[in-house]
């Protein structure tokens, strides 16, 4: 889990307070298939997270750190150390937050697409995407493909049997720590084991507020690993300027400015209703009035929105979900 913390602070942090926020060939061999190389019906599920966080990867050529295919172990790998007096070691973590379902090779069953994240100990947060099949009741990675460094994921789908990611990645003008530009790049799942980049005609924007407007999200995490009440929900929402929804008990509101850096913002004053609830609820909203007063930065974390804010000196980061998410 220290992982997963280190790997989330680094997805949302401008530079100044060193933070970075969450095309190479990389292939892992296809299995051949043969009439009797058919996934019995009893096992004809997409492999679960707990398949996922127990397989073994291929498709990291170029990558010195990693010499051949890699086993995880409830989802995690630690390479050796870089010498003896250091600590400093490779990390591949799959991402179990984040998995799709559909069927990419024509067969009827579907394959899991996840991703995973290589720290080779710098700043860099190396993300691919993995294919994972069922094939004679055998797990089996059957492609893996480099997404970038620090792309933040808005969200991903399966369709017409091709994947499909939206992400915030770095531009033309864009420091590596610090993605700006919005796209939606794709694959398809080869014969042979690759997964071939698919053309997305959609013009690459840029990240701003607008990027969230037309969506209700819904707080699902105070901090990366403490959940949000489910009930009375707390919601966000950027319309006309302002970060406006429900503290759970009363409306507010609260004027959003954008900085200098794409996904740089802070907050005005907030102004609220002056409603009474229980005080579970009022004590809720009086926390997210804190935390959302301190923003520093908005992105996005394996398809939520992630805030990032200063508390007692500490920057945290609250996770939201859609609160009605379009159809795939």
């Amino acid at each position: 889990m220290e992982t997963a913390r280190k790997y989330l602070i680094k997805l949302c942090i401008p530079v100044s307070l060193v933070i970075s926020f969450l095309f190479l060939s990389c292939s892992a061999s296809f299995p051949p298939k043969h009439e009797t190389d058919v996934k019995a019906a009893s096992t004809s599920t997409a492999p679960t997270r707990s398949e996922l966080e127990n397989a073994t990867y291929s498709g990291f050529e170029g990558i010195a750190e990693i010499k051949g295919p890699v086993p995880l172990i409830d989802g995690q790998w630690e390479g050796p150390a870089y010498s003896r007096d250091s600590a400093v070691r490779p990390v591949l973590n799959l991402l179990g937050d984040f998995i799709i379902t559909g069927d990419l090779d024509g067969d009827g069953l579907d394959e899991s697409v996840t991703v995973l994240n290589l720290s080779t100990g710098g700043t860099g947060q190396l993300l691919y995407i993995a294919v994972v099949s069922r094939i004679s009741g055998a797990v089996r990675n059957v492609g893996t493909k480099f997404i970038g460094d620090r792309v933040q994921i808005r969200g991903g789908r399966i369709n017409k049997r091709s994947i499909f990611l939206d992400v915030v990645r770095a531009g033309p003008s864009d420091a590596a720590c610090c993605p700006g530009e919005i796209a939606t790049i794709g694959w398809t799942l080869e014969p042979a084991g690759m997964l071939a980049p698919v053309i997305v005609t959609d013009t690459p924007s840029r990240l701003s507020l607008q990027t969230i407007a037309a969506t209700e999200w819904v707080l699902r995490k105070w901090t990366w690993n403490e959940p949000a009440p489910a009930d009375p929900a707390i919601t966000i929402q950027f319309r006309d300027g302002q970060f406006v929804g429900s503290g759970g008990c009363n409306r507010y509101f609260a004027p959003a400015k954008e900085g200098d850096m794409a996904g740089d913002v802070s907050t005005g004053p907030i102004g609220a209703t002056r409603m009474f609830c229980n005080d579970q609820s009022m004590a809720a909203e009086q926390r997210f009035f804190a935390q959302l007063s301190g923003i520093k930065k908005f992105g996005f974390m394996l398809g939520k929105l992630a805030l990032t804010y200063e508390r007692e000196g500490r920057l945290e980061v609250m996770l939201f979900e859609e609160r009605n998410p379009r159809p795939q």
